[in-house]
């Protein structure tokens, strides 16, 4: 089977430096796996969109020569496929609406959904107000990640039956990503290890629609100097496309890459052609790092 990877951003902002060690690590991961690497622009959260934002991100990715292999998919022209799927699941009775409040999910221990409308047989009616939620018959109570080794997941949290669709209408992320992940035939998914806790839900969904399971590699997340992930909700500063060969050495570096000696001198396309005849993935550390800026 072919190898085929993939760097799923949301048009939230610019990217960052976590973005960019994310694009790059997914890239050469794939890249060294003789693969393809596909680019899909998840934009199903219009409130969270900046305009202009997915444009600017697959510019930033040609200005860093991290060409995709194959046509961007942009979430946004899915949504006749999702609430397909979205209408077999409740036909088959295998999810289920619910009107409980945030209120009071968030009352229940460790916040963690209790089924309370589960057997409640809310009628379609009460779509307009209501979320959808995955009867959870699939539970994950552990999986391997090629970085971080096994893990485990606590029983609650694996049992619990999780949102698929949401009381404003829109997807859950849970429920698309599978669906294009599947789609599009991903093989295996290396993004960062702040997705390490829906990762166990995700897989339930690939159990309940016998798909194949693709393998998970989740990298360390750049931290700040207060230990908080470098995000677009953290205000993290746009990485400058000027700078791709400093910043390409400083995300390897991050990521326990080997830089060529001299590697200032190298081109961009120099730069990456290396990288992906050097790539090892079992050198990635496995806790999240804070970011400095020295390259050694």
């Amino acid at each position: 089977m072919q190898y085929i990877g993939r760097f799923a951003p949301s048009p939230s902002g610019p990217l960052h430096f976590g973005s960019l060690v994310t694009a790059l690590g997914s890239y050469l991961q794939a890249k060294a796996n003789f693969g393809k690497w596909l680019v899909r622009i998840e934009d199903i959260d219009p409130p969270r969109q900046v305009k202009g934002a997915a444009s600017l991100i697959l510019k930033t990715l040609e200005a860093f020569e991290l060409y995709w292999d194959d046509q961007v998919l942009y979430q946004s022209d899915c949504s006749a496929r999702y609430r397909s799927v979205l209408a077999s699941l409740l036909c088959q009775q295998k999810a289920y609406y619910c009107d409980c409040t945030r209120q009071r999910i968030h009352n229940l221990t460790n916040g963690i959904y209790d089924g309370f409308c589960r057997e409640r047989h809310l009628a379609s009616t009460c779509q307009q107000q209501c979320a959808i939620r995955l009867k959870q018959n699939q539970p994950v109570f552990c999986f391997d990640d090629k970085i971080r080794g096994q893990q485990t997941i606590d029983s609650t949290n694996a049992l619990e039956d999780f949102i698929i669709h949401r009381k404003d209408g829109l997807f859950a992320y849970n429920l698309v990503v599978v669906l294009d992940d599947n789609y599009q035939g991903i093989t295996e998914i290396v993004r960062g290890a702040d997705l390490l806790p829906v990762t166990a839900k995700q897989i339930s969904l690939y159990r309940l629609f016998n798909f194949t399971i693709p393998n998970y590699c989740h990298l360390p997340l750049a931290l700040d100097s207060h230990g908080n992930k470098l995000s677009k909700q953290n205000h993290a500063s746009p990485i400058d496309s000027k700078k791709a060969n400093l910043l390409t050495a400083q995300a390897l570096q991050f990521l326990g890459q080997q830089l060529p000696d001299n590697w200032q001198d190298a081109s961009q396309t120099q730069l990456l052609a290396w990288a992906i005849t050097h790539w090892q993935i079992n050198q990635v550390p496995k806790q999240n790092r804070v970011l400095t800026s020295d390259i050694r």
